[in-house]
């Protein structure tokens, strides 16, 4: 056999020896490799060696790339030629959006008079006319006359089963329940107020004064409050900061002030009474105490942090101003100019259309880590689980 195995190496061709040889090399490489791979997985899972590597790329993350060191002192010259043009044409953009604030100014008192119309209809001080009612349907929502016929007689019948309600009832309550960033400052104890809700305006400052506007909330007379109109103003910046003046990025809101609520008697509910039992430490004895302590409520809208005249805030302060600024922004530039769409829905449609094609990334983002990690043999799904959320009292 060992003869027949060396005449064979013999006969054997030298262009197939040299291939055997290659195919030994690669067999070699990728045993490297596989250490290699089992050396990194090793390395990975060593917490010093990962907490070591996540420092050095956190202390990477933003830094220069040194492209701007790099570069001749005279290109530098130019470069900084170039941010001081910059700065120049964020000054333009700031009167830019000035000019922009007096065009909303302008066009608000040509959309008023239709916003007007819409609360007299809402608070039944207007009956419409039935060629301000028709409203043409989608042609996949037209009807046979048969069938508008049927249904008109069916209408009928239900308004004489039932009382005539007048104008639109709960129309700002319904529109606040049907957008998330309102619903979420909602309680259940503000719904019976939010009935008596009969408009929302904007007013802007006026010409020559510093920029801001106004939101009033107007109320017909109820059993809660004295207020007719409660108000939240904003006050606002168009002008590029001087110690970055690159961050500048439209108008910003710099503050708001809220007004004071007159409540009747035991009817605020921005406050709740809570009733706690003491111990004396010496003679043992057990007495009750009442407390009055802050509540959730929508209407605390009205009475946001006081920024200090140094600017300075708290992270919680913050975090509340920006969340006012984000639904002051909103009720102004969304709310107001399109309320009927958003008490019958279309509105927060058109809304979350916008957000899908993003949605569907986070999903397949999701997805694809979900999918990584089962096919992790290390993975356990247990010390992944979120511990309880521990319930806590707001």
């Amino acid at each position: 056999m060992a003869d027949i195995d060396n005449k064979d190496q013999a006969e054997m061709d030298p262009a197939d020896m040299e291939d055997v040889e290659e195919v030994e090399e690669e067999e070699t490489g990728e045993d490297e490799n596989s250490k290699a791979r089992q050396l990194t997985v090793q390395m990975m899972q060593n917490p010093q060696i990962l907490a070591a590597l996540q420092e050095r790329l956190d202390g990477l993350n933003g830094s220069p790339s040194g492209y701007m060191e790099s570069l001749p002192k005279v290109v530098k010259r130019r470069v900084n030629a170039l941010k001081n043009l910059q700065v120049k044409c964020a000054h333009i953009e700031a009167k830019f959006y000035e000019e922009v604030h007096e065009l909303e100014r302008k066009y608000a008192a040509l959309y008023q008079p239709l916003f007007d119309k819409r609360s007299d209809i809402v608070k039944a001080a207007y009956e419409p006319t039935d060629e301000e009612c028709e409203w043409k349907a989608d042609e996949e929502e037209e009807l046979t006359d048969e069938m508008k016929e049927k249904a008109k007689l069916e209408e009928e019948k239900k308004d004489e089963e039932k009382e005539d309600p007048k104008g639109i009832p709960e129309f700002w309550l319904t529109v606040f329940k049907n957008v998330d960033l309102l619903s979420d400052m909602l309680q259940e104890h503000d719904e019976p107020i939010l009935k008596h809700l009969q408009d929302i305006k904007v007013k802007f400052s006026d010409p020559g004064q510093p920029m801001s506007f106004t939101l009033e909330f107007h109320f017909e007379p109820n059993d809660f409050f004295t207020n007719t109109v409660l108000t939240k103003t904003y006050k606002m910046r168009s002008e590029p900061d001087e110690n970055d003046p690159f961050s500048f990025d439209g108008p910003e809101i710099m503050s708001c002030a809220g007004c004071t609520i007159e409540w009747t008697k035991g009817k605020n509910v921005t406050l709740k009474t809570i009733k706690k039992k003491q111990k004396h430490k010496g003679r043992g004895t057990v007495r009750t105490v009442t407390k009055t302590v802050p509540n959730d409520s929508f209407f605390n809208f009205f009475t946001p942090p006081e920024v200090p005249e140094n600017g300075e805030l708290d992270e919680d302060s913050e975090a509340i101003l920006a969340a006012d600024f984000e639904i002051g922004h909103f009720i102004r530039e969304r709310i107001v100019p399109r309320a009927v769409l958003y008490f019958t829905g279309e509105a927060i449609e058109d809304d979350d259309d916008d957000y899908d094609e993003e949605g569907e990334e986070a999903d397949d983002e999701e997805g694809e880590e979900e999918a990584d990690e089962e096919n992790d043999p290390d993975y356990d799904p247990k010390k992944d689980a979120a511990p309880p959320a521990e319930c806590k009292q707001q």
